[in-house]
C-alpha cells in the first residue's frame, strides 16, 4: 500500500452529457446517448454510436479555438473535460505549471488525417494537419489549452488507455515526483476505427445489451474524462476536499490473442486481484463493479469467468455503462471512472441497460439502481486490445482506511542488463563502436536480421517489419539478461506500426469504405507491439504503450523507473519501435521534421532490460531521471544542478540547422567545459530515437569505447567515460535527462 491518492475534480464530456450534472441526470433518468449516426461522414449509418451532440465546429466556438487554427475533435473533446476538472478542483495557473498531466489516447488526430490523407500526399492545402496526426500531439494541443504543466505524457493502450493514465499520474504521485497529476483520455469516432471495429465483426446493429445472452457486438462512442488527483499534503495546502480516494490499482498482461480474451480471463483477474491487494481489500469490501463489459460475446464471458474467480458466490453489484455512452474506447477508462464516481457520491447503482435474458455461466447484472448496501468501494474495469487489462479500486473519502507516508523518496540506481537494437546499423550487434556505417541519404530503412532465430516462418507470416524487429530484439535482450518473464513490458512507439496504418488509410480513401481488412487494424493499435511481446513470452506482468511523438520511449522509460523506485516491480523490458515508410517521410518532411541538412531518417527496434537489483556483468547503472515540459530557463537550470559533474553530454541533435543549433548551445550553457555527444548521425532520427542514444551510451559506457563519429566538433573529447548525461531536447518543448554511470 502506497501514499493515499485523493481525486479533487473531474469533468466528462459524453454522448450522455456535456458535463457532471447532465451525465449524472443521464444515468438516474436511465437515459441513452446512443442512436443514429450524426456528425461522422460515413458510408455505415447501419451502426447506432454514442455521439457527443456537438460538432467540431460548435465545440471550437465554446472553447473560443479561432476558425484557422488546426484543430482534431479528440483535443476538442478533451479541452471541455479538462476544463471542468481544473474548476472544480480550483487549480490555479500556478498549481498547474507544478503538477504532471498525463492523457491516453489511440486515434489521436486520426478524423482529420482521414480527411486529408490524399491532400497530404498530393498537395500543399492541409499540410497544418499532418502534424496533428499523432497521439502525442493531441495531447499536447490538450496540455497546451490550459498549460503549461510541469510535465506531458501519453498512453496508448487502446481500450485501456485512459484507465492507465491514471495509473501513471498515480505511480508519478506516490513516487514524490509532483504533488498534482491531472489524469485520464479522450478519443472520438472516425470511420479508420468504426471500419476497423466492422472488420472485426464486433459491431452490433442494435443498441448494445452488455451481458445479455443475446448481446451480438459493441457500440461506438466518443467522450473524454479528466480527473484532478494529488497528494493529502498538497489537498490541505490548496484547502481543498477531496471527491473521492483512488485506493488502488492494477495492470496485468493476458497474454493470450491481439483482440480476443482468454476463455477463463487471467489478464483480468490478475489485474482485479492486484488492484484489491493494492488497495488493502478484500473482495467482500467492494460494493459495485463497473464492467468493461463491452457487449461482444467474447469480452462479456471472459470477464464475467474473471469475477467469478475472484468473488466466488458472492459477486458484488455489476453493470456496463457502456449502454449509456456506448465504448468510447481509449477514454473509456476515465468515463467510466467518472460515473463510478458520480454513484459513490449519489449512493446509486448505474444500471445494465438493455439486459433481458441471463447469459449461460455469466454475471446478472444490476437492472435495479437502488443499492443494498451503502456504497464505499468500488473497481472499475478497462481491457484492451492485446490483453492490456486494467482495474481501479476507488472509495469515499471516509471509507478508505489509506494514510499518508511523509518519509522522503530515496531513489535508487538501476541497472540496465542488457540492450540490443535493429536500425539502420547492423541489427542485434555492437560492430557500430568500431567501424559505424554513416550514411549521406536522407533516408534509410533499417538493417534487418534474418528472423528464423527468433520468430517461427509461421508467426512470421503475419506480422509486418516493425512487429519482427521489435519481438526479435524484445528476446535479445532477455536472453542476455536471463530474464524470462519481466515484471513489466513496457513500449514507446510515436507511430506504431504506420505501414498498416497507411494501409487501411490507403483502403478507406482510394476503395471507399467496404471490404476493409482486419489485419491491418489490428496492427495499426500502438500497443500491438508491447502485447505481441507479452503472448510470445507468456508474460502476465504489467503491460504498457506510450506514445508521445519524440518522447515516446522517455515515457517509457519514466514508467518503468517510477515503479522500480515505488518497488511495484523488480524488473522491466523497455522498447522503443518505429518504423519510416516512403509515405510518411515524405509527409514529415512537409512539417520540417525530416529533410533537414545532414540528417538521415532511420528506424528504431531498441530494447532495453532494467533491473533493480545489482546484476553481473551490467551495462550501467542509471541514478537520475527527469522529464519536463515547457521549462523556464531558471527550471533546467535548477535540473543541471541536481545532475552536477558529467564526462559528457549525449545530445539528440539531427542534422545542420537552427534548431541543432539552438540544442547545443543550451546544452553547452547547462553545462559548460563539458564536452557533447551525438548518436542521431550514426543511428538516424526516429519518434523513438532516444532509445537509441540510451542503448548506444549504455554500451560505450560498458566497452569504454567511444566512436570518432560521435564527437560534435569543437565541443571537446571526453577525458573519461564514467558519467554520461543522455540528454533529449524536443524543439524546445519536451526535455528529458537520463544519467547513466559505469
Amino acid at each position: 500500500m502506497g501514499e493515499p491518492i485523493l481525486i479533487t475534480g473531474m469533468g466528462i464530456v459524453s454522448a450522455i452529457g456535456l458535463n457532471t450534472a447532465e451525465t449524472l441526470a443521464s444515468l438516474r433518468a436511465c437515459r441513452t446517448g446512443i442512436g443514429p449516426l450524426r456528425y461522422l461522414k460515413t458510408d455505415h449509418h447501419e451502426f447506432p454510436v454514442g455521439e457527443v451532440q456537438l460538432s467540431t465546429d460548435e465545440m471550437a466556438d465554446r472553447l473560443g479555438i479561432p476558425a484557422g487554427q488546426p484543430r482534431t475533435r479528440t483535443a476538442l473533446m478533451g479541452m471541455m473535460a479538462l476544463d471542468q476538472a481544473l474548476n472544480q478542483a480550483r487549480l490555479t495557473a500556478d498549481d498547474i505549471s507544478r503538477a504532471a498531466f498525463v492523457s491516453g489516447t489511440t486515434v489521436g488526430g486520426m478524423d482529420m488525417s482521414e480527411q486529408f490523407y490524399t491532400d497530404f500526399l498530393t498537395n500543399n492545402l492541409h499540410n497544418d494537419y499532418i502534424s496533428q496526426h499523432d497521439c502525442g500531439a493531441c495531447t499536447e494541443s490538450i496540455a497546451d489549452h490550459a498549460g503549461p504543466f510541469a510535465s506531458v505524457s501519453t498512453l496508448s493502450t487502446a481500450c485501456s488507455s485512459a484507465a492507465n493514465a491514471i495509473i501513471n499520474g498515480a505511480n508519478d504521485l506516490r513516487c514524490g515526483r509532483h504533488e498534482i497529476a491531472v489524469v485520464g483520455g479522450s478519443e472520438c469516432i472516425t470511420k479508420f476505427h468504426l471500419n476497423g471495429f466492422n472488420s472485426l465483426m464486433i459491431l452490433d446493429h442494435e443498441t448494445c445489451r452488455p451481458f445479455d445472452e443475446s448481446r451480438a457486438g459493441l457500440n461506438l462512442g466518443e467522450g473524454a474524462a479528466f480527473l484532478v488527483i494529488e497528494t493529502v499534503a498538497s489537498a490541505r495546502r490548496r484547502g481543498v476536499k477531496p471527491l473521492a480516494v483512488l485506493e488502488g490499482y492494477g495492470n496485468a498482461c493476458d497474454a493470450f490473442h491481439q483482440t480476443a480474451s482468454s476463455p477463463d480471463g487471467e489478464g483480468s483477474f490478475l489485474a482485479m486481484k492486484e488492484a484489491l491487494a493494492d488497495a488493502g481489500l478484500s473482495p467482500s469490501d467492494i460494493d459495485y463493479v463497473n464492467a468493461h463489459g463491452t457487449g461482444t460475446p467474447n469480452n462479456d464471458s471472459s470477464e464475467s469467468q474473471a469475477m467469478m474467480r475472484l468473488f466466488g458466490d458472492a459477486i458484488p453489484p455489476v453493470s456496463s455503462t457502456k449502454s449509456f455512452t456506448g465504448h468510447t474506447t481509449s477514454a473509456s477508462g476515465s468515463i467510466e471512472t467518472v460515473i463510478c464516481l458520480l454513484a459513490l457520491q449519489e449512493q446509486f447503482l448505474p444500471v445494465n441497460l438493455g439486459w433481458q435474458h441471463q447469459m449461460p455461466d455469466g454475471i446478472t447484472p444490476v437492472t435495479d439502481p437502488t443499492p443494498q448496501r451503502p456504497l464505499r468501494h468500488v473497481l472499475c474495469n478497462s481491457f484492451g486490445f492485446g490483453g492490456n487489462d486494467s482495474s481501479l479500486v476507488l472509495a469515499l473519502p471516509n471509507a478508505s482506511t489509506r494514510t499518508a507516508d511523509s518519509a522522503p523518496k530515496a531513489f535508487s540506481p538501476i541497472y540496465l542488463t542488457s540492450a540490443t537494437q535493429i536500425s539502420i546499423q547492423e541489427g542485434l550487434s555492437e560492430a557500430w563502436l568500431d567501424t559505424p556505417i554513416i550514411y549521406s541519404e536522407p533516408y534509410v530503412r533499417s538493417l534487418d536480421i534474418d528472423f528464423k532465430q527468433w520468430i517461427s516462418p509461421a508467426e512470421s507470416r503475419r506480422m509486418g517489419k516493425l512487429l519482427k524487429r521489435a519481438l526479435s530484439s524484445s528476446l535479445s535482450a532477455m536472453q542476455q539478461s536471463g530474464v524470462e518473464h519481466p515484471d513489466a513490458i513496457i513500449t514507446g512507439t510515436g507511430l506504431g506500426c504506420i505501414e498498416n496504418t497507411e494501409i487501411l488509410l490507403t483502403h478507406l480513401c482510394e476503395e471507399g469504405e467496404e471490404n476493409c481488412k482486419p489485419t491491418p487494424f489490428m496492427q495499426s493499435t500502438h500497443n500491438t507491439i508491447s502485447s505481441l511481446v507479452s503472448i510470445n513470452t507468456h508474460s502476465h506482468g504489467y503491460n504498457a504503450t506510450y506514445a508521445h511523438k519524440e518522447a515516446s520511449f522517455d515515457c517509457a522509460l519514466e514508467d518503468a523507473w517510477l515503479q522500480i523506485q515505488l518497488g511495484r516491480i523488480r524488473t522491466a523490458l523497455v522498447g522503443g519501435q518505429d518504423e519510416m515508410t516512403p509515405k510518411y517521410f515524405g509527409l514529415l518532411c512537409k512539417t520540417g521534421y525530416l529533410g533537414n541538412s545532414e540528417q538521415v531518417a532511420g528506424e528504431a527496434a531498441v530494447s532495453v532490460m532494467l533491473n533493480a537489483e545489482p546484476v553481473p556483468d551490467a551495462l550501467c547503472r542509471m541514478t537520475y531521471f527527469k522529464r519536463c515540459y515547457r521549462p523556464a530557463a531558471a527550471t533546467l537550470e535548477a535540473i543541471a544542478a541536481e545532475i552536477g559533474r558529467v564526462d559528457a553530454v549525449m545530445t539528440s541533435i539531427s542534422g545542420k540547422n537552427p534548431a541543432a543549433e539552438a540544442h547545443l548551445r543550451e546544452a553547452a550553457r547547462l553545462f559548460p567545459s563539458t564536452p557533447l555527444l551525438q548518436f542521431k548521425n550514426i543511428f538516424g532520427e526516429s519518434y523513438t530515437a532516444y532509445g537509441l542514444g540510451i542503448y548506444a551510451t549504455a554500451h560505450l559506457l560498458h566497452r569504454q569505447h567511444l566512436p570518432e563519429a560521435m564527437l560534435i566538433p569543437d565541443y571537446g573529447n571526453p577525458a573519461s567515460l564514467q558519467r554520461i548525461l543522455v540528454l533529449n531536447q524536443i524543439g524546445g518543448k519536451d526535455y528529458t535527462f537520463t544519467v547513466l554511470e559505469r
